[in-house]
Parts: C-alpha cells; structure tokens; sequence
C-alpha cells in the first residue's frame, strides 16, 4: 500500500496528514509553527512530525511522495513573500523535504493549494470560472480557470493582500506604502483590536467580543467595508460562477455573509454565489494531499475521490 505525506505550512500552525491513495486519511497532526525559532527550526520540526506519523505504519506502507503548501510563493530555491518565518526566503522547500524524506515532492503556495481541494471535490467543484478567497492569519484568493488553478507569471496571482488602498499610495514601493493585508487579515484585525482594548487579543476574540462591545463592532464593520471593497472588484474583473471563502475566519461566517453578499449583489454586474468552502479550516492540507498524490500518479480527478480532512 502506497501512501502520501501532506505537510502544510502556515504562519501559526503546521498540520501534516498521511493518506493512501484510496483518500484514506490514516494519521494526522497539528504543531505550532513558533517562526521565531527561525527557518531550519521550523522545517526541523516538521520533518520531525511527519516521520513521527508514518512511524506507527511500519514496513509495510510505501511512501510514495510528499505533498507541501506553504505561506508565500515557493520557488525553486527559495520561498518569496512569506515574512511570517524568519529565514524562509531562503530556504529550497522541495529539495529541503526530498532529501528529508527520499521521495519525490510538488509544493504549492497555499491559498493555490486550497483551491485545488476545493475545485477537485469541494466548494468550486463544476463551477468555472471561480474564486477562492482565503480569510486566515493573511489574505489571499486564487482563480480558476479552466478547471486549473491560475498560477501567473510568478507564481503570485490572486496575492490581494498585496493590493493599494488609496491614489496617494501609487508609486510607492511595497515596503513604503501600507497592505490590504495589514488591516483585512487576522493578524490586521487583532492588531485593531487588541490598540482598541489596550491588550492582546485575537481575531476571534474581535469577532465574538463584537457583539456586546460597539468598539468592537464598528471594527467588524470596517474590516467588512474594506473586504467587500476588494472583493467587489475582484469578482468583476473575473466574472466567477462562485466564490468560496476558506480560512479561520470562516468560523464568523454568521457575522461575514450577510454584508458580503449584499456587497457582492449590489455592485458586481452578475453576482456569483458565495459559500463557505468545503473545507473552509484544511483545505490547504487537502491540497497538499492531493499534489502528493499526483505526484505518486494517482489521478484523482477520474476516480472521483473526496479526501477525509483532519477535524479543526
């Protein structure tokens, strides 16, 4: 029995799985990703995880290959735009994992790996064109087109949490000019509101703490302001089917839905439908699954397979 490792690396948590390629999923795990300890700290303990899973298998399971999505743009040698953990612009992610583990490994960026899960056997499954839009510790979207996954010339398309906020920012360099992402993110909210309250707190915490605090509220308020904005016109530069929104912060969808589709249904021209994903906590980890899958030639679009995702 062949069997993938998917490794998911994100800003505040690692979650790794092993399913065979019948989309079992036999073992899974989740460790904190603690970026301060620096790059080879983290790849260190991740490597240290996934062996751990396939350790109880014993001799009898093969690993076929391994599957990774990661924070940021991986690229051969290095991995771009991921300043969540110190030191990962210079890590090689594939080579680092295939010499780890001696089986070949496909990494992917991972909102990209998301909307692979979710257009194989998820939210985005027959609708094309589509958008995945990430709301976790950061912000991203991917587009798919023709049942694929857009990539861009980089690596980078759908990188919104990138995107201008005002006239006077044009020009400015990336470092000298402030991000969506800064504020329309769980990093960005819990910065708002842990200034507002004068502690620590956590985007979650702004979200249920919005309901008996009006501070609180007029942030939540804001921060949809800004994400509909965006997402507005996003959806009318791509004319999508349907929008599925994946990330921690789905777990506010009671609070989220409502605005967003008014948004989207009053300044999009063909508003599309808007869903919580399928796999609106894992789905990154499902993505990695299903590379490593395809990596070990298992095709996965034919046979129709759903993997199991690992409870949140």
């Amino acid at each position: 029995m062949d069997v993938v490792l998917g490794m998911d690396f994100g800003g505040t948590k690692i979650a790794l799985a092993v399913c065979d390629l019948d989309g079992r999923c036999l073992s899974e795990h989740k460790l904190l990703t603690l970026p301060d300890q620096g790059a080879d700290a983290v790849l260190a303990r991740a490597v240290a995880a996934g062996r751990s899973l396939l350790a109880p298998l014993g001799t009898g399971p093969r690993l076929a290959a391994v599957g990774v999505s990661t924070i940021g743009i991986p690229l051969e040698n290095r991995v771009e735009l991921a300043p969540a953990i110190p030191g990962w612009e210079k890590v090689a992610l594939a080579s680092a994992i295939e010499a780890a583990f001696g089986v070949p490994v496909r990494v992917a960026t991972d909102v990209k790996a998301a909307a692979t899960a979710e257009t194989r056997w998820g939210a985005l499954a027959g609708y094309d064109p589509a958008i995945y839009l990430n709301l976790g510790t950061g912000l991203g979207a991917a587009i798919v087109a023709g049942g694929r996954v857009l990539k861009g010339a980089h690596g980078a398309s759908g990188e919104i949490g990138y995107n201008i906020l005002k006239d006077s920012h044009v020009g400015l360099k990336i470092a000298a000019r402030p991000m969506l992402e800064d504020t329309v993110s769980g990093l960005g909210l819990a910065a708002s509101g842990s200034r507002l309250l004068g502690r620590p707190v956590s985007a979650r915490d702004v979200f249920e703490g919005a309901h008996a605090d009006p501070g609180l509220s007029s942030l939540i308020t804001a921060f949809i302001g800004q994400l509909s904005t965006h997402l507005v016109n996003l959806v009318i530069a791509v004319d999508p089917a349907r929008v599925a929104i994946g990330g921690g912060m789905a777990r506010s969808w009671g609070r989220l839905q409502a605005p967003l589709e008014q948004a989207l249904k009053s300044g999009v021209p063909f508003p599309p439908d808007l869903v919580v994903a399928a796999y609106p906590f894992d789905a990154p980890l499902v993505g990695a699954l299903a590379l490593g899958a395809e990596v070990a030639g298992a095709d996965l679009t034919i046979q129709g397979i759903r993997l199991p995702v690992p409870q949140p």
